[in-house]
């Protein structure tokens, strides 16, 4: 720990982070002349090295800093694994880590011991995962922030949690105790015929104004737990919802669902297999499966 990193976390304390998370939120949304727009994003990217190659063709500007922030991607460009049973990375970013759910459903990043029940937000649910493993994605400014399906199946459960705000950075790994299971949380739980339960949670954070699911309709996911009827059908590399400003994704998997996740962090991007396999398939992301209904 250093005096900086120290005298951050005392400031990031007192900060109002929720206030300040809206404020940016709707600044965000604020609609911008075509070239404010150009000028801002051009320098946003510069600054975080986006690719902007990557994102769907445009004949305009962004009309707003959140429409360039949750931008599309190229149709095509994110190949899924060609393992049809493979869990699949749901996004772009960082896999930051990943293991076992241990006994008395436990897992540990960053060093710190998190109970899986505080982040799928269910202790029924979190039962299913003893002996599972998990994987957290970190998704950087420079990132694409939609979150896609990891699996083939039905999505029927969306669990929507209050939280504070604090940074998902080193910072905030260091210096907030239970820093996921603080934070905002959106639980997306997904049936599969092959694979069991699996749920991805979307973990807000600092200037994350808002999270939308595409199962949920809404300009963010209303707080409570949302039972999809009838529920929606995904397949891997379906877009399930999306950071309006950044943050992190945890999948949550079953015992005997997938080989053991492991090794030190790597950079991921969405369809690849979370268990390191780069071998894809050409040219869609969206991975052959059954929906069950």
């Amino acid at each position: 720990m250093t005096a900086a990193s120290y005298a951050a976390a005392q400031l990031l304390r007192v900060l109002p982070r929720t206030r300040l998370t809206r404020a940016m939120g709707r600044l965000a949304d604020l609609p911008l002349p075509p070239l404010v727009s150009s000028a801002v994003i051009g320098l946003y990217s510069r600054a975080y090295r986006v690719d902007l190659d990557e994102a769907e063709p445009r004949t305009s500007p962004y009309p707003s800093f959140d429409a360039f922030f949750t931008r599309p991607l190229r149709p095509g460009l994110r190949p899924a694994s060609a393992d049809l049973l493979s869990v699949v990375s749901p996004a772009d970013g960082k896999l930051a880590s990943c293991g076992p759910v241990e006994p008395g459903r436990r897992l540990l990043v960053k060093g710190q011991a998190y109970q899986a029940a505080d982040l799928v937000g269910d202790e029924a649910d979190a039962r299913r995962y003893h002996g599972g493993q998990f994987a957290v994605v970190y998704l950087s400014p420079r990132d694409y922030h939609r979150v896609h399906s990891p699996v083939a199946g039905t999505v029927t459960v969306v669990r929507s949690m209050a939280g504070d705000y604090f940074p998902v950075n080193s910072i905030g790994e260091q210096h907030v105790p239970q820093l996921f299971a603080v934070n905002r949380r959106v639980a997306i739980v997904i049936d599969t015929e092959a694979q069991g339960r699996v749920t991805v949670v979307m973990v807000g954070a600092i200037v994350v104004g808002r999270i939308t699911v595409s199962a949920v309709p809404g300009r963010d996911v209303p707080l409570g737990t949302h039972t999809i009827e009838p529920g929606l059908p995904v397949l891997r590399g379906d877009e399930l919802g999306m950071f309006h400003l950044g943050s992190t994704a945890v999948v949550f998997v079953e015992k005997g669902v997938a080989p053991s996740w492991g090794g030190p962090p790597r950079a991921v991007l969405l369809g690849e297999a979370i268990d390191g396999s780069r071998e894809q398939t050409a040219p869609s992301w969206r991975g052959v499966g059954i929906a069950t209904p």
